[in-house]
């Protein structure tokens, strides 16, 4: 199938579009919600369906992959939080049928590359929309074991750095800018002492992909700062904001499977 992908900057939405590559599916586009430009505390939205953090980066993200990015701004909040999701106005999901229903239009796609692994909020919500405009939802991680998953993502060589955390054993100090395979042994001994998900699915901690297999250009952070959004004594909430980026040649390029496009369309 032509697929296009739902993408945060995450570990997920990128080792997913790597399991839809695996079943032989075409990724031919990039999707991604962003917050409000210019509105204080928007890099932290307080959003159920959307990881807002490190949304400075996307558009590098697409030129990495060189494919085009098609991108709309939240607008609506969680209004219908309820298990089973009805078209609700002024509802954030409404964002994504939209962004969606413009992405089918464009580029023909027949299929949607999601990350989700745990969360059933997210599922119901996704595939709401995606039978809404006749799409299959092409989840390959759900449910799948949280170790066994970061085990496989590490093997991989997808290069994700920590960019948020929020929970107990987490420290803003510690681990943001870490790597996935530097935070395995913490991650898993997290687990074991707290209960933590040790990929990150009760929102301890969220990720930005600089590098992957399916990438033909690496994102380097070229300079970053630390911005507490909640100094809670002992499980702190904080995220990196990244300054300065830019994209450095890969030493053995990707063949080139994909359609090369800089297409960027903002809404």
């Amino acid at each position: 199938m032509r697929v296009a992908a739902l993408i945060s900057g995450g570990k997920d939405s990128c080792y997913n579009m790597m399991q839809c590559i695996a079943a032989g599916h075409q990724i031919v586009a990039l999707a991604n919600l962003r917050p409000p430009e210019n509105q204080v505390g928007s890099d932290e939205l307080d959003s159920y369906m959307y990881q807002t953090v490190g949304h400075h980066a996307i558009d590098l993200y697409a030129e990495a992959m060189a494919l085009p990015l098609y991108r709309r701004t939240i607008r609506g909040r969680s209004v219908d939080t309820g298990r089973v999701y009805s078209k609700c106005e002024g509802d954030e999901v409404e964002d994504l049928y939209e962004l969606l229903k413009l992405v089918k239009e464009k580029e023909e796609v027949e299929g949607i590359s999601v990350g989700a692994i745990l969360s059933d909020y997210q599922r119901v919500r996704v595939e709401n929309v995606c039978k809404r405009l006749n799409l299959q939802p092409l989840a390959y991680l759900w449910q799948r074991n949280q170790e066994d998953l970061l085990r496989e993502m590490i093997a991989s060589n997808i290069q994700a750095i920590i960019i948020k955390v929020a929970a107990l054993g987490l420290s803003p100090d510690k681990h943001l800018g870490k790597t996935l395979d530097q935070m395995e042994p913490h991650l898993l001994e997290l687990s074991k002492k707290y209960g933590v998900h040790v990929c990150g699915e009760g929102g301890e901690y969220e990720t930005f992909t600089l590098d992957c297999p399916l990438f033909k250009k690496k994102i380097i952070v070229d300079s970053s700062e630390v911005v507490i959004h909640s100094a809670d004594a002992f499980a702190p909430v904080a995220y990196l904001r990244f300054l300065e980026l830019h994209l450095e040649d890969k030493v053995s390029p990707v063949p080139d499977n994909y359609r090369t496009s800089n297409y960027i369309h903002n809404s």
